[in-house]
């Protein structure tokens, strides 16, 4: 019954340390992320001219809708 006991707790105790050791890992991740965007411009000025596209010829004129005749 003994070994059980230690092999439950190993269990958990390995559980533990990976999660801490992933804790560790996201925390510095993130640090670094913070540290790589802080080198990084704050604000872009963007100049783009294009050239305007030709106008466009006037459609051509659809004939009116006759009128019903009341019956």
């Amino acid at each position: 019954m003994a070994d059980r006991s230690s092999a439950s707790t190993l269990i958990w105790l390995a559980i533990l340390i990976g999660a801490l050791v992933l804790g560790i890992a996201a925390i510095g991740y993130a640090v670094m992320r913070r540290e790589a965007q802080a080198e990084l411009p704050r604000s872009i000025d963007v100049d783009i001219n294009v050239p305007r596209p030709p106008s466009l010829p006037d459609a051509p004129k659809l004939p009116d809708a006759p009128l019903p005749n009341p019956k």
